[in-house]
């Protein structure tokens, strides 16, 4: 029923940028719109996930710098039946984590130290399975396009009004809809175009969550891992996404500050639902006890090796 959603939302977005492009230029607009959303959605196949890491300082890690991190990605992967994604460390205090990639061969998940140092081995690994869940079902490209989509429909819809401006006395040069029309199209199209996205977003996290602890056996260590994610997201800010809010929709839980409503404007459904819909499949699998982990990584302690995540020490924590 999800994939249908997400493919009927799409469609729509598609729809929406055609729509905007007719009202701009009739049927040559149509056309030209066309080929700058292939244009841009190349683009955007090709370098989103390099253009995304670079924005946030992601650093890659291997087995050496990162080697409980690493064997956590590595065996979640053999687990879904994904190969084994490029690892990369955040340098951030805010706990979140995304995945980036156009597919399942040339994909990347990156985990900020503040999740690293907040949550324990079990729910690290419920987090990076939800991630894997995300390229497994290719989510990382759907939503690089919803994003290239709705970007380009502001474009056009600003074009467009500033075209329908220059409609003369006599009905002669702007878009179909004069000026009028390009009014509406700057106010209504961005809109419809963000809800659109953000509907495809809560969607594909849904998804993504049930499929992710499906991945690491255990839906408890992802509801309990967003429960503390999110408690984390409102206290610390995300300078880099405030920066960047177009990539919110990326994160784990939304890096923004924002209501706790699954509402229209929300890239993320509300955590009371998210977590409401693990807690039930836990209970079908017969798990009705909070397994919430004891040890808990500290970044007062950093470990050289003997703790959980193993590796060098380093400012925060004991991931390298």
């Amino acid at each position: 029923m999800s994939i249908a959603r997400t493919g009927l939302l799409l469609a729509a977005l598609t729809g929406l940028f055609l729509a905007i492009g007719y009202m701009v230029g009739g049927q040559g607009g149509m056309m030209i719109a066309l080929l700058v959303a292939v244009a841009m959605n190349g683009f955007a196949y090709w370098n989103s996930d390099r253009m995304v890491l670079s924005m946030y300082g992601a650093q890659p890690v291997d087995r050496t710098s990162a080697p409980g991190l690493v064997s956590i990605v590595e065996r979640l992967s053999a687990r879904a039946g994904i190969p084994m994604p490029a690892v990369y460390v955040i340098d951030e205090a805010q706990p979140n984590a995304f995945a980036t990639g156009r597919d399942p061969q040339h994909a990347s998940v990156a985990a900020t130290t503040g999740l690293l140092d907040l949550l324990s081995p079990q729910e690290v690994e419920g987090v990076m399975a939800h991630e894997l869940a995300h390229v497994k079902n290719r989510d990382t490209l759907i939503m690089t396009i919803t994003a290239t989509f709705a970007g380009a429909i502001g474009m056009l819809a600003n074009f467009g009004m500033l075209f329908g401006a220059t409609r003369n006395d006599d009905g002669e040069g702007g878009h179909p809809f004069g000026f009028v029309g390009g009014i509406i199209a700057a106010i209504v199209a961005p809109l419809a175009a963000m809800l659109v996205q953000m509907a495809i977003s809560r969607t594909r996290e849904y998804a993504a969550d049930q499929e992710g602890a499906r991945i690491c056996g255990n839906p408890l260590w992802l509801a309990n891992a967003l429960e503390r994610l999110e408690q984390g997201a409102q206290h610390i800010p995300n300078a880099a996404a405030q920066s960047h809010p177009a990539t919110a929709h990326l994160f784990i839980v939304n890096p923004l500050a924002g209501g706790s409503g699954d509402n229209l404007f929300s890239t993320h459904p509300a955590m009371a639902n998210r977590v409401g819909a693990l807690r039930a499949l836990a209970a079908s699998m017969g798990m009705t006890w909070d397994v919430r982990a004891q040890q808990q990584p500290s970044p007062q302690q950093p470990q050289t090796g003997s703790g959980p995540w193993g590796g060098a020490p380093r400012r925060r924590g004991p991931w390298g």
